[in-house]
């Protein structure tokens, strides 16, 4: 998979305290009556996590799998990721309600939310998908999808095409098949072949698409190498809004390792 990015994320820990005192536990019911947010997370070590919070301002959500959990400097970093996340999210929405009650508009409560996923889970490798969505008062939301790739034995991410000598070496070994496939896919949602002659057209919703305005994930059917590549294109890439998003799978070939870097080319491996 791949993606053009289309809006940031970033780290955030809730942390929870519970209080058992009388006078305490008064203070806390009148907070409850007063309160006009909601707010939820559950964590432990090692563990998957999600966050959420919703409130007349916004709503937010953040999670991650066990898999990344179990890695420490990993839950840090999607932590740490979350917390930018919010913090952008809350900016925002305050100076929109602020501008909405100056000029006399109904303001409309922003959102963002974000669910990494497992793609492949490698002895030394953990792939993740990352699909978030947000929304800032206008006619709909925008959502896209964000590429992980965490190093267990240097302790280090990367996105999915870092993996790759460059995303113009990628196309290339790709070739055609990307071009044919991305087609295929666009004729089955619009009930008709794409022009032949359609070129380059200013839109690009005709056109092929290449792989530095895609996400790349790296996944595995067994969990030893990787043997196949998501390319990801998000809505107004490879087709209008209401297309939604382009996801084409292909195996690992020869010519796809041969543009892998080298450093990496021991996890990869052609699909049988």
């Amino acid at each position: 998979m791949s993606f053009r990015t289309l809006a940031a994320a970033a780290p955030f820990a809730l942390v929870l305290a519970a209080c058992s005192s009388a006078e305490d536990a008064s203070d806390s019911d009148a907070a409850r009556e007063d309160a006009t947010a909601s707010a939820t997370a559950n964590a432990a070590a090692g563990a998957a996590k999600t966050v959420e919070e919703e409130n007349d301002l916004y709503s937010f959500s953040y999670a991650y799998p066990a898999a990344a959990g179990a890695l420490p400097e990993l839950a840090v970093h999607l932590d740490q990721d979350a917390e930018e996340a919010k913090a952008t999210l809350v900016s925002e929405s305050k100076d929109d309600q602020t501008q909405a009650e100056a000029n006399d508009y109904p303001y409309r409560a922003h959102s963002f939310s974000k669910e990494w996923k497992v793609v492949a889970d490698l002895p030394r490798y953990l792939s993740l998908s990352g699909e978030f969505a947000t929304y800032s008062g206008g006619a709909h939301g925008m959502y896209g999808l964000e590429s992980l790739v965490w190093d267990k034995q240097a302790k280090a991410g990367m996105d999915g095409v870092a993996l790759f000598q460059s995303a113009e070496a990628l196309d290339e070994a790709l070739g055609q098949k990307l071009c044919d496939a991305l087609d295929a896919e666009r004729a089955k949602r619009r009930g008709e072949a794409v022009p032949a002659d359609a070129g380059d057209d200013d839109t690009g919703f005709n056109s092929c698409q290449h792989v530095k305005d895609a996400t790349v994930l790296v996944g595995s059917s067994g969990g030893g190498k990787f043997d196949r590549i998501g390319i990801w294109f998000g809505p107004y890439v490879a087709g209008p809004y209401a297309e939604g998003s382009y996801e084409l799978n292909f195996p690992v070939d020869a010519a796809v390792i041969e543009a892998v870097k080298p450093e990496y080319r021991e996890a990869f491996g052609a699909k049988e």
